[in-house]
């Protein structure tokens, strides 16, 4: 199994941005496909992105297609989201997970413990 570790959440103004990092640690990082979800109060976890881990396909949510970049870095064994022009409604605990290239939590084996991200209005 994989243990990830997620950080570079905070606080941020609305319009601003914030790089998050998953690191990996275990099994080779590389052979999984790496997704981002987060969950806000009260509301069930949603998916955020995810990349393959062969040919590096991505896929977004709605919300933050054009504005969240996926990307990650097998050698470091390293994921990341960079997100820019964030809204007050991205306010949530985001997770990193590995597991198949999908957009269900069901599929994702391991995850992180999360980073919280909050932006203010």
């Amino acid at each position: 199994q994989v243990q990830l570790v997620e950080s570079g959440g905070g606080l941020v103004q609305a319009g601003g941005s914030l790089r998050l990092s998953c690191a990996a640690s275990g099994r080779t990082f590389s052979n999984y496909a790496m997704g981002w979800f987060r969950q806000a109060p009260g509301k069930e976890r949603e998916f955020v992105a995810t990349i393959n881990w062969g040919d590096g396909a991505t896929y977004y949510a709605d919300s933050v297609k054009g504005r969240f970049t996926i990307s990650r870095d097998n050698a470091k064994n390293t994921g990341y989201l960079q997100m820019n022009s964030l809204k007050p409604s991205d306010t949530a605990v985001y997770f990193c997970a590995a597991g198949s290239y999908s957009i269900r939590p069901a599929d994702f084996r391991s995850w992180g413990q999360g980073t919280q991200v909050t932006v203010s209005s």
